[in-house]
């Protein structure tokens, strides 16, 4: 009988571990199949960095959200529910603003790279603003270089200023928004005399993020 309860206890544990071995080697053919480009390593939720050069705030960037995915050739960041980008002018005055629905940025690991490199993309109802020319752009999709210091698109853009309104297929301009500069433009029109009653942002003070229209 005894050698019997040996023999059933044996057959049991042998039983339990060939379970546990299934198991394991099933998480593990699970776990090969995650693919880890698309899923995030990292999330920050309400995102605030900023930028500082000569110890004074050049730049400041804000995200509901971001999501930091890692892949064989290259890293990226995800911004899936917007961004905003706040850059300032030497003397501390909030210069420009840029805003969009979502966006990307892309750094290479291949040995050497810079961050000439580096892709940043901002995407779906962009709006670039300069508060102290007051000019405003709207156009789906921007790019930014980093090296030339440059954002450029080749969308459909609108641009409104103080001079009138003007449209295009192109623009490119400095990426503190202070030279924009539209492409392919059609059906624009001058404005002939000054609307004194416009409401101007205070370019000091200003700390919230453009509003869209």
């Amino acid at each position: 009988m005894d050698k019997f309860l040996n023999t059933s206890r044996i057959l049991a544990v042998i039983t339990m571990a060939a379970s546990i071995l299934l198991s394991c080697n099933k998480g593990i053919g699970e776990a090969e199949k995650l693919d880890l480009s698309t899923t995030p390593m990292q999330k920050i939720d309400n995102m605030f960095a900023v930028q500082t050069e000569n110890g004074k705030v050049a730049m400041r960037l804000e995200a509901p959200l971001m999501e930091h995915y890692e892949g064989d050739d290259e890293s990226y960041d995800l911004f899936p529910l917007g961004i905003s980008v706040f850059a300032y002018t030497e003397d501390g005055l909030l210069e420009s603003i840029i805003v969009a629905d979502n966006a990307r940025h892309v750094s290479p690991k291949n040995a050497g790279s810079g961050q000439e490199d580096e892709l940043w993309e901002a995407f779906g109802n962009v709006i670039l603003h300069n508060v102290i020319k007051q000019e405003t752009m709207e156009t789906d999709t921007i790019y930014w270089d980093r090296t030339n210091e440059e954002v450029y698109t080749d969308c459909y853009v609108k641009m409104y200023s103080p001079d009138g309104f003007t449209q295009g297929y192109g623009m490119r301009s400095d990426d503190r928004v202070r030279n924009a500069r539209l492409y392919n433009p059609f059906d624009s029109y001058v404005v002939a005399e000054q609307d004194t009653t416009a409401v101007i942002i205070d370019s000091v003070n200003f700390i919230g993020p453009f509003p869209k229209k």
